[in-house]
């Protein structure tokens, strides 16, 4: 697997939230450069338990730790990856749609090739969103990032 120099922590989160086989490769690529990375799954129409699962495989994976900042910083990028995922603003008791995505959280530098602007969070949302009919949903992505 190559990599431009400039490859940034989104394209790292987005690598790996729409990878179907090489997980393991892109975890330990860039495992070897610094970053903590985790990938996992979730299915929910209530927003609170989509950036549940996501804060409970962030901590249970140390990739954060329990202070302020850290603990900001994801929320707002879970945050921003939401919107994203659901295509604006949304109220965070239920999206009205149903979800099965992935979601991946990236931690590290802001590039891989520039070490001197601090530790980021990267979050990717990826999966399907729609009407809970089957057959009524749609791919849909959504990142945020934050420095922590």
């Amino acid at each position: 697997m190559s990599e431009a120099k400039s490859t940034g922590i989104g394209k790292i989160a987005i690598s790996l939230a729409i990878s179907d086989y090489n997980d393991d490769k892109i975890i330990e690529l860039y495992q070897k450069k610094g970053y903590s990375l985790i990938k996992g799954h979730v299915g929910a129409m209530d927003a609170s338990k989509i950036f549940a699962a996501v804060e409970t495989a962030v901590f249970r994976q140390n990739i954060i730790k329990e202070n302020y900042h850290e603990e900001h910083a994801l929320y707002h990028a879970i945050s921003e990856a939401f919107n994203g995922y659901c295509r604006g603003p949304v109220a965070l008791e239920s999206v009205l749609r149903t979800t099965g995505l992935v979601f991946t959280v990236v931690r590290g530098n802001l590039s891989v090739s520039d070490k001197k602007n601090g530790e980021w969070i990267a979050v990717v949302l990826y999966g399907l969103i729609g009407s809970p009919r089957r057959g009524f949903e749609h791919e849909a992505i959504g990142m945020g990032i934050q420095s922590i």
